[in-house]
């Protein structure tokens, strides 16, 4: 009974090895060769890119600045309501400004006064004296006629000329102090009008009670002025945009504004309200600030492009430098060892490791001066996991 249980058993487990067997399946064979996608080598034009940040303006933008720090006391618009040229914006606390104002404006008036009602007396006298002197040159000359028919002496001619001489010396002195006693009301005039025009600067758009007045019409495109807080004179207390044409403002470094030129075309981008557009360079500032050393140029907007907000950032793209219908191929088809640059084409089913000479880059491709023809099929992804001859077999597009 034992023998046959063992031999049933036997039975059993060679059934089971033979079922396993069966059952096991046979791995696909893979395609031989590295999977890489290719790229066909062709011509087109090659720039290089300078990308730079700048802000969306309006192209017609009226900034309001006050040159002194002040209280504000009262705001009577927000950011994006439309103004008047008149309308009242805000009210400082200008007190002590326009009392000083006022006071160089009456001292500035007074020494004007002065100076014009002393020029005129001057004026006068200088005037008769010149009267005075041709009535001399008169009798000296009716003198001499006399004394050639000798109806007059030689002393006679003598008191003439004598006379004649007393007379331009006092004009020459009349002359002299005129000059010296404008010049000093001229002086205290002038310090008076270097006053007077400080406070000006301070008191544009500012009326005598204070009140920060538009200068323009338009749109609101940003207040400072808040009340009970202080205006700078380092910021605008508001900015007016007077048109809906707008303008992009960028600057740019030293190296970078003698590559361009007004009616070049760049790109710009404005990522907040969604708008990529081709703007032309309309000027170029021959004068570095002098803070920042940069060089703002101005790209203006096509009419047709809508959404822009003044203040908003735009990103500008400069073309500088182009290759004409170069041999362009994608810049990360590009490897480098040891210092030399080199690609892999598919010939045979096999890639070859080419040599290659660079030129410009934008744009995500680069030029090849040497190494390639069109027509090429350029391994432009797997060529990290390719050495020279390898296999490969082309996927995707």
């Amino acid at each position: 009974m034992k023998k046959y249980l063992i031999l049933f058993l036997g039975a059993l487990s060679l059934l089971a090895l033979s079922a396993c067997g069966g059952s096991k399946a046979e791995p696909a064979a893979l395609p031989a060769g590295v999977a890489v996608q290719v790229s066909t080598v062709e011509r087109r034009d090659v720039a290089t890119e300078n990308r730079v940040t700048g802000s969306v303006t309006s192209d017609n933008e009226t900034s309001i600045y006050v040159a002194s720090t002040a209280k504000c006391t009262a705001v009577y618009v927000e950011a994006g309501d439309t103004v008047e040229e008149g309308d009242v914006i805000c009210t400082l606390d200008l007190g002590s400004t326009l009392a000083s104002y006022n006071a160089a404006k009456i001292s500035y008036d007074s020494a004007a006064s002065s100076y014009s009602q002393q020029k005129d007396v001057f004026d006068s006298q200088l005037a008769l004296q010149d009267k005075q002197i041709a009535l001399y040159e008169k009798t000296l000359a009716d003198t001499k006629s006399l004394y050639e028919i000798g109806a007059a002496s030689q002393l006679e001619i003598d008191q003439a000329e004598l006379a004649l001489e007393g007379a331009k010396l006092q004009r020459a002195s009349l002359v002299a102090q005129r000059d010296s006693t404008l010049a000093q009301l001229r002086a205290g005039m002038e310090n008076y009008r270097s006053s007077l025009e400080q406070l000006n600067i301070v008191m544009d758009n500012v009326d005598a009670n204070g009140n920060v007045v538009s200068p323009a019409s338009g749109t609101l495109a940003s207040l400072t002025a808040v009340e009970g807080g202080f205006v700078s004179a380092n910021y605008p207390v508001a900015v007016i945009s007077g048109a809906e044409q707008m303008k992009v403002t960028v600057y740019v470094s030293e190296t970078l504004v003698p590559k361009l030129a007004i009616g070049d075309t760049t790109h710009v981008t404005v990522a907040s309200a969604n708008a990529d557009f081709a703007g032309v360079i309309r000027s170029i500032e021959q004068t570095a600030n002098i803070q920042t050393k940069l060089y703002a140029v101005v790209v203006s907007v096509p009419a047709d492009v809508t959404g822009l907000v003044s203040g908003m950032f735009a990103t500008v793209t400069f073309f500088t430098e182009t290759a004409a219908g170069a041999l362009a191929i994608p810049s990360e088809a590009i490897l480098t060892a040891n210092g030399e640059q080199y690609v892999f084409v598919v010939e045979n089913g096999a890639a070859v490791r080419t040599p290659v000479a660079t030129g410009l880059t934008g744009s995500g491709v680069t030029s090849v001066l040497s190494g390639l023809n069109a027509g090429q099929q350029l391994v432009v992804v797997g060529q990290q996991y390719l050495s020279d001859g390898d296999a490969v077999r082309i996927v995707g597009g």
